[in-house]
């Protein structure tokens, strides 16, 4: 059904690749991968996942190592079977590089009272550890109805 999941945010480097391996984690038999709306844009392309970011998720038992940024593109979308949105507006973003993607578009946070979740960059500790939180719930509750 759900064999090819895409997790998307601005800059692929904090929310985004922290989504992809904490699924990754949780649902080993799917691929599984990220990507950034604003990427290329943000001269972002192939850096390495923010600094605090993999600080927290590696308290989480998560490895951010090894990710690259890279932007998001029409071909990635069609390729994927489920992109998954960190805030109601990528939406829109994701289905201006790739309208006949929206269809299979959602929020991550999906199934949480908050479905968006906020984004950490350049912001506090304290914000990235809520931002971890609410991708760790969200990743669970995804790994739970896509098994």
């Amino acid at each position: 059904m759900f064999d090819r999941i895409l997790v998307v945010c601005v800059g692929n480097i904090c929310r985004s690749p922290t989504g992809e391996r904490v699924l990754k984690n949780l649902l080993p038999n799917k691929d599984i991968t990220s990507a950034g709306i604003a990427v290329k844009r943000s001269g972002l392309v192939d850096k390495s996942a923010d600094k605090t970011a993999t600080e927290v998720a590696i308290e989480h038992n998560v490895d951010l190592s090894g990710h690259k940024a890279k932007q998001l593109t029409s071909s990635l979308c069609r390729d994927y079977d489920l992109i998954l949105v960190m805030e109601k507006g990528h939406i829109n973003a994701v289905a201006e590089i790739a309208p006949e993607a929206r269809g299979k578009v959602m929020l991550f946070g999906h199934w949480l009272d908050q479905k968006e979740i906020p984004d950490p960059y350049k912001l506090s500790r304290e914000v990235f550890e809520h931002s971890y939180s609410l991708i760790e719930k969200s990743a669970q509750s995804w790994a739970r109805k896509l098994t």
